[in-house]
């Protein structure tokens, strides 16, 4: 029998303008997969259940003993959009998104890129993020607010890595391979771009609807 379908989530020459563009227009490289950091603990006492939680820079998700490799890995995605989803509830702060930055660039990049400034912008609407490295400035866009934190994680990732590399050449991507949801992240602010892009149907007025009398 599968498990239940609807568990419970348990407790360079510095270039200014640098970013991540929302059109898509911007140079690609792909990116291999990597595995993020999940802990999968299997339970001979669990029937259905399954559960996730956050515990330091590693997430943990809870299964039954039984279930198979490719129900694992499905649930850990499962699980781990549940957590993102209900964390990016929760709208942090500048002084927030610094630290959270600074946490980032140490897991990634060994602490190697130094923002002088993290912060919310309201300006950019044509990018997710930018970044001044000559000033050390990384600004996101405030359309992020309400994405998943692994979408948000990416591109401070994405901002961060300009500090040490300006541009979008190999070595930039090189340094994006160490985030693991990296294609993920991308994929998701690339259907957002897309959906805004479809024509929008004009309003049916009232007389031209026969279900109105």
């Amino acid at each position: 029998m599968p498990a239940d379908p609807s568990p419970a989530v348990a407790g360079k020459t510095p270039v200014r303008g640098a970013g991540i563009h929302q059109s898509g227009a911007a140079a690609r490289a792909p990116l291999p997969s990597a595995t993020s950091a999940v802990e999968v603990r299997r339970s001979t006492r669990r029937r259905k259940s399954v559960s996730a939680y956050r515990e330091g820079d590693r997430t943990i998700v809870l299964i039954p003993a039984r279930m198979s490799e490719a129900e694992e890995r499905r649930w850990v995605g499962v699980m781990l959009d549940k957590l993102a989803a209900r964390e990016s509830k929760r709208v942090l702060g500048d002084a927030e998104l610094m630290e959270r930055a600074e946490r980032l660039s140490a897991q990634y990049f060994d602490g190697r890129a130094r923002p002088a400034s993290v912060r919310w912008v309201t300006n950019q609407n044509t990018r997710w993020g930018s970044c001044t490295p000559v000033e050390g400035s990384i600004r996101l866009s405030h359309r992020l607010q309400g994405m998943p934190e692994y979408v948000v994680d990416y591109v401070l990732v994405h901002e961060l890595a300009h500090l040490l590399v300006p541009g979008h050449g190999p070595g930039f991507w090189r340094l994006l391979e160490a985030y693991p949801r990296t294609e993920r992240a991308r994929g998701y602010l690339e259907g957002v771009v897309a959906v805004e892009q479809l024509p929008h149907l004009p309003t049916m007025r009232a007389e031209e609807d026969p279900r109105v009398s």
